[in-house]
């Protein structure tokens, strides 16, 4: 039995034995746990906390190289990739500063298994299905104080010894550069937490062999502890959180208002009415053209912003930063290097901005987010002179 058995649970069910580690999940001590622990024990299957998508990047490491910015433009998943950025910025920047490798106990997982002729099982749920179901879990104000959180998670310069680490093996990775925002918001440990127990442990269950070993953050231990004696439905798991038909409905109903609010203005008192439009461009045109600047976007992608905001805001099914990004990505197009340095570059502020990439990104998200804040201001300066010219 390795020495450090408070961090091992073994679970006898059904005729199989089930050996959990608890690591933490950028530690030299839990790396080192879990080549001992398969060495020793030599398991028929070894579990690892990894979807494919994560796996995969964890064996394509130049992967970077070959995202096309375009597509990812296209597909509106600028936000998504960002937001992936700044969880595996806060993730290396730790291992950075105690000098081992993000993700070290899975890489080593994967290959004692290797070694020991098991078979390897992706046990966790794909990590969009995961944020997808945390974002439907969240209003407004609770996706604004997540994006800020993760935001700060990049850019905090706060140091974090060996010893808070290892204390660290209580938390899940996400859950602990998110410590304060689930506390505020209790509900986020559901889909953050809960479910992925429930998946994990279904997965543990159904790997082959009479012995498994599985290599899991400590946050997952004792609830998997509890679930695996439960028979849990994956597909049920892993299903998208339905959309809400109100941000639609919001969307087409605003623009439409402004829209007839304008018309009838001009019919009434044309003068107002070009006061109205007006406002409506300068107020959408300029926020939109300033969210770009602060992203350091190319002068064209800035005129791009400024002339698109306030017809896009008008159609829900366009936004102006995918136009601005797409004029920033053809003006500055990112190279090879800026991909091959996407994953540091991200630690820093100044890192985040240079790289082509990156600000590509920047300037869809902040570019969309000035013209989203245009509409709410100039549509309220919009109904402001309707009601003072009737």
């Amino acid at each position: 039995m390795p020495e450090d058995s408070e961090n091992i649970t073994r679970i006898h069910l059904d005729g199989k034995e089930y050996i959990l580690i608890g690591t933490a999940h950028v530690s030299k001590k839990s790396a080192e746990l879990v080549k001992e622990v398969i060495d020793t024990e030599k398991p028929d299957s070894v579990c690892v906390e990894l979807d494919q998508q994560r796996y995969q990047s964890i064996q394509e490491g130049n992967k970077w190289r070959e995202m096309d910015i375009f597509k990812v433009i296209k597909e509106k998943k600028a936000s998504l990739l960002l937001m992936n950025l700044a969880i595996s910025s806060f993730q290396k920047r730790m291992a950075k500063e105690l000098g081992v490798q993000a993700g070290q106990e899975m890489i080593q997982g994967i290959q004692s298994a290797k070694e020991n002729d098991a078979k390897l099982v992706l046990a966790d749920r794909n990590i969009q299905v995961t944020f997808s179901r945390i974002w439907g879990n969240l209003g407004l104000k609770g996706k604004a104080l997540l994006l800020s959180q993760i935001i700060y998670g990049i850019f905090s310069k706060e140091s974090i010894s060996e010893e808070e680490l290892e204390k660290m093996k209580s938390q899940d990775m996400l859950d602990s550069m998110l410590k304060e925002f689930t506390e505020a918001f209790p509900r986020l440990k559901t889909p953050l937490i809960d479910e992925r127990d429930q998946y994990l442990a279904q997965k543990i269950k159904k790997a082959t062999g009479e012995k498994v070993v599985a290599v899991l953050g400590a946050a997952h231990v004792p609830g998997i502890t509890k679930q695996i004696h439960k028979d849990h439905d994956l597909a049920a798991l892993t299903q998208l959180p339905p959309k809400s038909k109100a941000p639609k409905i919001i969307g087409w109903s605003i623009p439409i208002l402004i829209l007839l609010i304008v018309a009838y203005t001009f019919i009434a008192n044309p003068s107002a009415g070009t006061q109205q439009a007006i406002s409506w461009i300068i107020w959408n045109g300029s926020l939109s053209a300033i969210g770009t600047a602060i992203a350091f976007g190319h002068p064209l992608a800035i005129l791009t912003a400024f002339i698109a905001a306030p017809i896009t805001s008008l159609n829900p099914l366009l936004a102006a930063g995918w136009f601005a990004g797409a004029v920033q990505a053809y003006m500055r197009r990112p190279s090879v290097k800026d991909f091959e340095t996407l994953t540091e570059d991200v630690f820093s502020v100044k890192g985040f901005w240079n790289n082509k990439v990156t600000r590509v990104l920047l300037v869809v998200v902040l570019a969309n987010l000035g013209s989203s804040l245009g509409t709410f201001i100039g549509g309220a300066d919009v109904i402001r002179l309707f009601f003072q010219n009737l």
